[in-house]
């Protein structure tokens, strides 16, 4: 219980005056009614939770699952699930402290750190973003050839039209940006559920795939393996776009309302969370039971999953709908990369680019190492290039997760709100985890491992 102090230390702060807002065309723009049941209140915080969820299941989670599930058939499922968790604990305080500062994180990283400590958390956010990118960029142009025969080169350059598909969506409103991307979703998962009826994994072993294994770190291929399904899961971009899309509901400014926003913003992206990890987990256990279970332990090419589906599973449509699926997870991933990059500019620089400018040219920075990789190795080097992607991502995410914790930790400036000591305690270490994996893997790559 907090003292008469601290809750006036808090009103004052929740009342600060606005110094500019996150993500400005959609700030508030959400009505939230004062009266009504369960069910009515939730319904208009459903939403901001499933767009963070799109990056959970993007181009780069595929590479990482189809060679996970491959290489080691179901044992890296249990990585999948903790990252789930850990992305659903991290996720939930993204919420928290959005509500109840109503500043984004790359906001309070310049409001609260010096220079010298501000300018490189930008600079590793950017790079995490440009990762994210040069993911969805590759993905979506893998599934341009699959479906319409547009050659990959080709593909990567058609990517960067998608930045016209963000202003066309920022104008029509985040209500309509929300729904589009439940709607990729469900057909997204529809696909999958699709492919498992095809594949019949056994389900005794996929279930004793969650059950964590020491091998995952002692291997140091599984290690690199599982440590890009971290990056690929909990990325260090969503926990910037959650503290601004939380926003876009028009709180009430007492305590009371924003604790009870809080806790229907962190049920929608525990639910959305949660159906990301189903959809992940189809990826790995349709690789691990068409491929592993074949002796296919190299498939790691999402072309080559493609090609070697319809024969292996007998059926045309396993791969059609794997084509498909991968589709709309590039569309999908491209709509919240590109709100993520405006939320970190925006944040740290205070510098407003129009959507397509910030979206082209973050799409032109991904799109060379993309075209030089498909130049020299064409196919053969995308999905190294995916994966690789992935651990970049897991290697910044520290420097995200670390300034997340300070904050939700700060009691002087979130008074009430201050999160409960038992997520303070699971967060932190949460951290810890993530850094002492990283370490273990830069050093496993020193080593030559």
């Amino acid at each position: 219980m907090a003292s008469p102090g601290e809750t006036g230390a808090a009103s004052a702060e929740l009342t600060t005056p606005d110094l500019g807002r996150s993500l400005p065309e959609v700030h508030r723009s959400v009505a939230v009614p004062n009266a009504g049941g369960f069910l009515r209140k939730f319904m208009v915080f459903l939403g901001p939770g499933y767009l963070v969820a799109v990056g959970y299941m993007d181009p780069g989670n595929w590479a990482t699952a189809l060679a996970g599930g491959s290489a080691f058939g179901y044992t890296l499922l249990s990585v999948a699930l903790l990252s789930s968790l850990m992305a659903i604990l991290l996720q939930a305080l993204c919420t928290r402290i959005g509500i109840a500062t109503g500043r984004d994180l790359a906001q309070l990283c310049r409001e609260r750190f010096p220079r010298p400590v501000a300018v490189p958390l930008w600079i590793m956010a950017e790079t995490a973003i440009c990762a994210t990118d040069l993911a969805e960029l590759i993905g979506t142009a893998i599934a341009l050839e699959l479906l319409f025969g547009i050659p990959l080169l080709y593909g990567v350059v058609l990517t960067a039209l998608d930045a016209f598909l963000i202003l066309w969506l920022q104008h029509k409103g985040v209500r309509w940006v929300e729904a589009l991307i439940f709607g990729l979703i469900t057909l997204i998962l529809a696909c999958f559920v699709g492919q498992l009826a095809i594949a019949h994994p056994v389900w005794g072993e996929v279930l004793q795939g969650y059950l964590p294994q020491a091998s995952v770190v002692t291997d140091s291929q599984q290690l690199y393996i599982a440590m890009s399904i971290i990056g690929a899961t909990v990325m260090p971009h969503n926990l910037y776009l959650h503290t601004a899309l939380v926003q876009s509901r028009a709180i009430g400014p007492d305590v009371a309302a924003k604790r009870e926003a809080i806790r229907y913003a962190a049920l929608d992206s525990s639910l959305a969370l949660t159906l990301a990890l189903v959809i992940n987990s189809a990826i790995l256990i349709t690789a691990a039971a068409t491929f592993h279970a074949s002796g296919r332990t190299e498939v790691a090419e999402i072309q080559d999953a493609h090609r070697l589906m319809a024969p292996l599973l007998g059926s045309a449509l396993a791969a059609s709908l794997f084509a498909v699926a991968l589709l709309l997870s590039g569309i999908n991933s491209t709509v919240t990369a590109t709100l993520a990059g405006q939320v970190v500019m925006e944040g740290f620089l205070r510098l407003r680019l129009s959507p397509v400018l910030r979206r082209l040219v973050t799409r032109l920075i991904a799109i060379v190492p993309a075209v030089a990789v498909t130049w020299i190795y064409g196919e053969g080097g995308t999905a190294q290039l995916l994966i690789l992607s992935q651990v970049i991502l897991s290697l910044q995410l520290p420097f995200a997760v670390v300034p997340l914790m300070m904050f939700a930790a700060d009691r002087r400036r979130l008074g009430p709100l201050v999160a409960p000591g038992w997520q303070l305690a699971v967060g932190w270490a949460i951290a810890l985890l993530i850094i002492v994996l990283n370490l273990k893997l830069i050093l496993d790559f020193v080593l030559g491992n």
